[in-house]
């Protein structure tokens, strides 16, 4: 309509006329508030309902007197993004539903976790679970094993929530360890909501994508491992490392122990990378593998800017 009076210089009754469409039909305001009482209503149901579709919170509403229609019902529904994620696994009860992540604001609000693969000097191939902090960017472990199961997930995450405390939320993904009946019971009975990105968004944990890239490039990429053991402590050096020596733009070029222990952490006097002692002189050198295209890398400099 107005498209047709500004191409055509007409008034609105001779637009209308041309278009047969009634003059009160463009003219009408509508007089419908915000809604803001109905999606805070909406809101508080899919909060304790969080397996209700769009027709059963419709049905609730209607026993508490709102005189509404499903189809508004399912609008509003959708602009508040709260439509169930398909192909939930059955009895995941600690799983968040909807999508109403949030930026965490303080330690052990929010963890993220990751498999990480690779093998050892025999080919063996052994998995590596990464935990971090997504506030603090904190790494509270690195495990590796040679296979892990759900039970195995929960074994660890209880060692390590026995000393740093327990989070709120843990996102991890899709799978099978982690949408395991054990890690949901374990979930469930310390109160932690289990964060499933979608299938095929990696990008939902980027916390722990970005660890893992950092992890491989820094640790798994300029070492070889004789045993499991041998990676297990060469994995744990770079994760002390990690913690109290490497600085992060993401928290003010600080190390991530600085806002665990609510100051500055100091640096140690001698440096050590993956097990691998460096010192001020640069004279030693981690050797690589052509498998992997490791080139020999000279020692880092302690005194110098990492």
């Amino acid at each position: 309509m107005d498209k047709l009076r500004g191409d055509w210089k007409v008034s609105v009754r001779r637009a209308c006329a041309t278009l047969r469409i009634d003059r009160a039909l463009y003219v009408y305001k509508s007089k419908r508030g915000g809604q803001a009482e109905l999606k805070q209503r909406i809101k508080e149901i899919c909060e304790t309902r969080v397996r209700y579709g769009y027709r059963r919170v419709h049905i609730l509403l209607r026993r508490d007197g709102w005189v509404v229609n499903p189809k508004r019902i399912y609008r509003l529904y959708k602009e508040l993004g709260l439509q169930l994620r398909n192909k939930t696994p059955r009895r995941r009860v600690k799983a968040k539903l909807r999508e109403d992540r949030t930026v965490a604001l303080q330690i052990n609000e929010t963890w993220a976790m990751d498999f990480v693969h690779d093998q050892l000097a025999t080919g063996r191939k052994i998995r590596v679970l990464a935990v971090v902090d997504t506030f603090s960017r904190f790494s509270p472990a690195i495990d590796p094993r040679f296979s892990y199961k759900g039970e195995d997930v929960v074994l660890t995450l209880e060692r390590i929530c026995k000393s740093v405390g327990y989070p709120k939320a843990i996102r991890v993904d899709q799978g099978s360890e982690f949408v395991s009946r054990d890690l949901d019971l374990w979930a469930y009975q310390k109160g932690i909501v289990l964060d499933f990105s979608r299938p095929g968004k990696p990008t939902d944990n980027s916390f722990i994508e970005s660890f893992n890239g950092k992890f491989r490039a820094e640790c798994l990429n300029t070492h070889w491992f004789m045993s499991i053991d041998d990676a297990r402590a060469k994995m744990e050096e770079w994760r002390r490392d990690y913690n109290e020596v490497r600085p992060h733009s993401a928290i003010g070029n600080k190390p991530p122990i600085s806002l665990m222990n609510r100051s500055a952490a100091p640096l140690p006097a001698k440096l050590t990378l993956c097990g691998v002692a460096s010192s001020c002189n640069g004279s030693a050198a981690l050797r690589g593998s052509c498998r992997k295209r490791r080139a020999i890398q000279p020692a880092v400099n302690c005194c110098s800017a990492r």
